[in-house]
Order: C-alpha cells, then structure tokens, then sequence
C-alpha cells in the first residue's frame, strides 16, 4: 500500500516536494492550499489579461540541481536580435522560459542611480563630490576600523560599505521593507541577503562589464547574486510554471484542494498523523488520518498552533515568529513621465528597469515593478504601461487597513509626487494584498531553535520553504529545501540538518566533495 504524505501549501516549496515524491518514492501526496491559487507568492495575478508578478521573481540560481530542474519543465527562447526589452515577438509555445536581460535602479534625489551602486560618472555626477568625497572616507574608516562585533543589521552593512553610503543607500529603504530601524534588525538578514557583495566587489563587477565579452551563457556562477546580469522569466510570469507543477502533479495521481485553509495537526506514537483543514467554499471541516509524512510550508507560528500538547516555552516563541505583509498596486498607463536617459531602445521610452528600489525618503513605497520589461506578454496592449507599485506593512498597520480605493489613491499620488507618472495618463489600477510575506528576524527569532529543534524531533514531519522554516529564502532555495526532504525520505535518512543547511553558506558556492559537487546554495 503505497505510504501518503500531507502537503501544508501549494507555493514553490510545496509544489516541488509532491512532483519530487512522485518521480523518486512511493509516497503519495495530498496538498492544502488554503487560496484558490497556486505558487504562493510566486503566482501571478492576471488582471483583465494583465499579469502581476507578486514581488518580481528571477529565475536563476547557482544551483544545478534548480536550473536543470526549470529547464526540463520549460524550453528557453531568445529574443530576436535588435527587439526591443519590452516589444512581443512571435512565440507560438506557451511553455517556455525567455531569457531576460536584468536591470534594477536605484531612484534618490529623483534621479537614477545603478544597483549595486557603482562608483561611475553618473554617480558622481548625481552625488556630487562632496557626498563622494564623505563616502570614501567613511569606507576607508570601515575598513581600517571595523565594528568588531557586528549585533546588529546597521553593523553589517557598516562594515561592508562604510556609514555615509549606509545611509545614502541601504538605510531607508530597509527599514521601509522592515517597519524597523537598521539597528533593531539582526545582522543575520544581511548574511542570509547580501552574503558576499562588498564595495570591493561591486567595483570589480563594474571594471569587468567594460570589457566583457558577448558571452550571452545564462550561467554566472562567478557573480554575487546581487550582481547577475541575465535569468529566466516565464513567458507569461512565475504562476505559468507553477500552474504546469500543479498540472503534473494531479496528472501523476497527487492531489491538491484549494480553498482549504490547515487548522489542526496531531501526532501519533506510531509516528503517523492526522491532519484537519477547513473547506472555505462550504465552510465544512475535514480530516485525513494515517498519514506517513507531513511537511509544512505554512507559519512556524500557524503550525505550532495547531498542535497539542506543545511545550508553553515553544508556544511562546513561535507566537513571537512574525511576519511582515505585502500589497501591490497594479497601474495600467498610457505612459510614465520619470524620465529615460539611458541609451536602451524601449518602446514610448519606456525606461528598461524590470525594477526599482525607491529610496525617497518622503513616500512609502518600497519598489516599482514594470512588468513590460520582465516579459512583454505580461500585458496585453504593448503600447501600454503595465506597473507593479509596492508597500512592506505589518497586519496592524494603518496601510494594511486602508480601504482598497484609498491604498490605490496614495500610492497614485506617491508616484506623482516623486515624477514616475501623472494621474491623467492612469487607465486602470487594482490591488492585492499578500499576508505573511516576508518572515522577520527580530521578535522572539533569537530563540528560534528552541522551536526548531523541538519539531525537528517529530519524526517525518519536514519545515520546508520560506514560511516553513521562517527564513528569508528566494524560491530556489526553497526549492532546494523541498528536494532536499524528499531525497532524505528515499534514502532513509531521519537527520534534517542538511535541510536547514541549504543557504546557509555566506559565500553562496559550490563546494567540491570527494570528487563530486555538492550543492550548498
């Protein structure tokens, strides 16, 4: 009789680990997705045949294991020589993956600065030498004289960058994302992030693009992640590929039912569970006994909550595990008036960023998404200007609470007030509301492996993905994690510390061992 595993969430995480149990074990897995969606916050939304990518998804990783794994649910296609970022061409297969070049700008003083920050003319230029002049000397200071003991996020980035570019670059828009100061956040979000990139490296990045060759190869395994300069992007978004998983995985007799939110997990002394979910179509309970394996991509705090007889000191740290939301405001226009100088050719001289970090200190947006520019298929009339605008809040705060119209009025007069657009070009607009998004590393997260190590103790129940195991991981990572559980179950392995291993290299490589390469990212 073939062994049954529970699936808490149908995000890249959970979507990976059925496929996986289908195609190496004789595990059959059952998924609750709680929304009517699949991919989590990797879907996207198609508004009216206008699509939305949720925070911007690039597919690139430095694993093998992840890229292989893209590529063999997709075919990649490149653009025709001379086209345009933003302009279609002829592409009769849905199912492919187009190779995409990156650009991401920083938007300060109301002009553009590159990302990373690079030390060129146009920054100078835009900086001024007296601001230059205070961020190479606090640089050198940093370097001479580095905090010796880095407690906090202000401290990591100190270290690395000196304090005068901190707090041209880094420190706002952080604590925008955050909802806290710098120096209330933990120096590990730094090395979970930004890992390796340094002032040093930026500027060796910036030496070797002048005189880079055309090599137009999607692998970068010698950049900074911060500095890859091509990746993948579904033809019509991130959801695309999620959608075909979730296609494969009913196909290979898997199951997913949507709109069934997870309420209750118990663990039996045979090591089996039963797991109990609401239907939020009919608003009826359900239940599934005798399960084998269960692994959860949903809140350390949700889970933890479900269960009985947890331990109050357990309960009370996962409590404290929280989260910060994400909204999306969706703009359709005739044109944006921030204005192109750069040499790209772009229909309506569109500028050619797929985004940009909005370090303005006076509105609180976080990060503009053109859409056009990951995949002109994301909307439907190209003559058209198809953005995402973005906002970091917590489930109490005053934006999350706003009524949809007046969140959609105040990001429309943000983003005239710092020049991206004037209100008369606007079309259309619409919103979503994403909870628990990003997970946090202050509240009670210092104690967190009281809480981990307390599950990781349940035998074959498996934390998972970027909620699950309440790190800040990109999708390939979570991925990775996904795998990683899967291969332990075929190869009967109970020890779960290689799950929580992946990402946690600060150099984010490969390494060599005996003879073979074991990923590590």
């Amino acid at each position: 009789m073939a062994r049954k595993a529970l699936i808490i969430g149908a995000g890249p995480a959970g979507l990976t680990a059925a496929l996986e149990l289908l195609e190496k074990t004789d595990v059959v897995p059952v998924i609750l997705e709680k929304t009517g969606d699949t991919g989590g916050i990797s879907k996207t939304v198609n508004y009216k045949g206008n699509r939305i990518d949720i925070g911007g998804h690039r597919f690139f990783s430095k694993s093998d294991v992840v890229m292989d794994y893209w590529q063999n649910l997709f075919s990649v296609a490149r653009a025709p020589e001379n086209i345009a970022k933003n302009q279609k061409w002829k592409l009769d297969d849905n199912k492919v993956f187009l190779e995409r070049d990156r650009l991401s700008r920083i938007y300060y003083l109301r002009k553009f600065f590159d990302y990373p920050v690079s030390l060129n003319a146009n920054t100078i230029k835009n900086l001024g030498i007296v601001r230059i002049t205070k961020i190479g000397v606090s640089y050198v200071f940093a370097r001479l004289f580095p905090r010796r003991k880095e407690k906090n996020l202000e401290d990591f980035f100190v270290n690395r960058f000196g304090k005068e570019l901190y707090l041209t670059f880094f420190k706002d828009y952080t604590e925008k994302v955050w909802g806290k100061s710098c120096s209330e956040l933990s120096a590990e979000w730094g090395a979970q992030r930004i890992k390796g990139l340094s002032v040093t490296k930026v500027i060796l990045h910036y030496l070797k693009s002048i005189f880079k060759s055309s090599d137009s190869s999607i692998s970068q395994k010698d950049k900074e992640t911060s500095l890859i300069e091509r990746f993948l992007y579904p033809k019509y978004g991130p959801g695309q590929l999620w959608e075909h998983v979730a296609g494969l995985i009913t196909a290979k007799g898997g199951r997913i039912l949507y709109n069934s939110e997870f309420t209750g997990l118990v663990c039996h002394n045979d090591n089996k569970f039963t797991v109990s979910w609401l239907n939020k179509s009919d608003n009826k309970k359900s239940e599934l006994a005798d399960i084998d394996f269960v692994f959860s991509t949903t809140s350390v705090k949700n889970l933890v909550n479900s269960m009985s007889q947890v331990p109050e000191d357990v309960k009370i740290i996962a409590d404290g595990l929280l989260h910060r939301n994400f909204i999306t405001v969706g703009l359709l226009l005739d044109k944006l008036t921030i204005e192109n100088k750069t040499k790209i050719d772009t229909i309506n001289n569109l500028v050619p960023d797929n985004w940009i970090y909005m370090q303005e200190h006076d509105v609180r947006m976080g990060r503009i998404q053109i859409f056009n520019n990951w995949s002109p298929f994301m909307v439907v009339d190209e003559s058209k200007v198809w953005i995402g605008l973005e906002y970091f809040c917590n489930p109490d705060d005053e934006m999350w609470n706003m009524s949809d119209q007046d969140f959609i009025n105040m990001a429309v007069e943000e983003s005239e007030k710092v020049g991206v657009l004037n209100k008369t070009d606007l079309a259309d607009s619409t919103i979503i509301r994403m909870e628990d998004t990003y997970p946090v590393y202050f509240g009670t997260y210092e104690k967190f492996d009281v809480v981990r190590n307390y599950l990781d103790k349940i035998q074959n129940l498996y934390l998972i993905g970027r909620s699950g195991m309440h790190r800040y991981n990109n999708s390939d990572h979570s991925m990775l994690t996904a795998i990683t559980a899967v291969n332990n179950i075929a190869e009967g392995r109970t020890d779960k510390s290689n799950i929580w291993d992946v990402n946690t290299e600060q150099d984010y490589h490969e390494e060599k061992e005996e003879g073979k390469v074991t990923e590590v990212n």
